[in-house]
């Protein structure tokens, strides 16, 4: 969920117009404090910067307010610019995305600030959305939002990162999915989630629970973290991968392989994970944070399109021919 953005009419090719400095008013920035002149000097020193963004609106600045000052440090009169159309909350949301992703680093304090804000602002966005726009864990937005001292609605459904509306209460989701299986039992899971607002995941896993004759409820918590205490070394993500290594349709295929490369982060388990976290430079650990959350984002999008995929469609791919074979693998006798 970005905000992004947009080209002026009238402008340049790529959306660019060359702007006065005198137009422009000051930012709604998430930044707490003064502009860093020593970053001011370093761009200048550049002397070519990216276009600032402007809220077309107010002709406040949004992103840019660096080289706003460096731009008349070097005596020019005018700046390119690049306008955002929109709300002015969302005008902030788009500053604190620009100033998360580039320039200088927020500080947590910043971030924080920020993620308040847009709870307030846009309440009706679940934890996911708001952490990944202010730069925060999940879990400390939700804290956020539980302490507010503004009057944040309390809606049933939130929208996700990836612009779904799913229910805040996972319960009330799977039974309004189980009602609507009961009163329509050939309906696809696709048809189910959209009727009850729920994820094509939580939908497939509502129906095999009425199929066994289950309670569509989620499990108690006590309940989960109970499993979760006592893994099963044959079903947990190493089993489950080292099992997806084994399977012909996945070693056989060039794009699989690829995949299980992409999934392999066993070093990051246990001990592994203190050992490279003990050699991550200091200064690049903001950068890491952000690169790791970008990441995430990207296997939650991907996770969403493989939970939407007909599961007949990934039985169509061609059996492995025995022929085919990875190198280092034995040779598969003739018939």
């Amino acid at each position: 969920m970005i905000v992004r953005a947009q080209s002026v009419p009238g402008g340049t090719a790529d959306g660019v117009s060359l702007v006065p400095l005198a137009t422009l008013g000051p930012a709604d920035s998430p930044r707490a404090g003064e502009i860093d002149e020593v970053h001011v000097r370093r761009l200048a020193a550049a002397r070519t910067f990216p276009p600032i963004v402007v809220h077309r609106g107010t002709t406040r600045v949004i992103d840019g307010m660096h080289r706003v000052r460096a731009a008349a440090l070097l005596g020019r009169d005018a700046i390119e610019v690049r306008y955002f159309d929109g709300t002015s909350a969302e005008a902030f949301v788009l500053a604190v995305q620009l100033n998360v992703r580039h320039g200088l680093q927020l500080s947590r304090a910043e971030r924080t600030a920020a993620a308040e804000r847009i709870v307030a602002s846009h309440p009706a966005w679940s934890d996911r959305a708001i952490a990944a726009a202010a730069g925060l864990s999940v879990k400390t937005v939700a804290q956020l939002r539980q302490r507010s001292t503004t009057a944040v609605p309390q809606l049933h459904a939130r929208v996700g990162l990836d612009g779904r509306v799913r229910p805040v209460n996972a319960a009330d989701g799977r039974r309004r999915a189980a009602d609507f299986i009961r009163g329509h039992p050939d309906a696809s899971l696709r048809q189910i989630a959209a009727a009850a607002g729920i994820a094509v995941g939580t939908a497939r896993s509502v129906r095999l629970a009425l199929d066994r004759g289950e309670s569509p409820d989620p499990a108690p918590r006590s309940a989960q973290a109970s499993t979760a205490r006592r893994p099963d070394p044959g079903t947990g993500a190493g089993g489950v991968l080292a099992q997806l290594c084994r399977d012909p349709a996945f070693r056989f295929s060039a794009s699989s392989r690829l995949l299980l490369r992409l999934l392999d982060n066993r070093i990051l388990a246990g001990r592994g994970a203190d050992h490279v976290l003990n050699h991550v430079p200091a200064h690049g650990k903001d950068a890491l944070a952000t690169a790791v959350r970008q990441c995430i984002d990207t296997w939650n999008t991907f996770l969403s399109k493989l939970e939407e995929t007909p599961t007949n469609s990934r039985q169509n791919a061609r059996s492995p021919d025995p022929r085919c074979r990875p190198a280092g693998h034995p040779r598969v006798p003739g018939n």
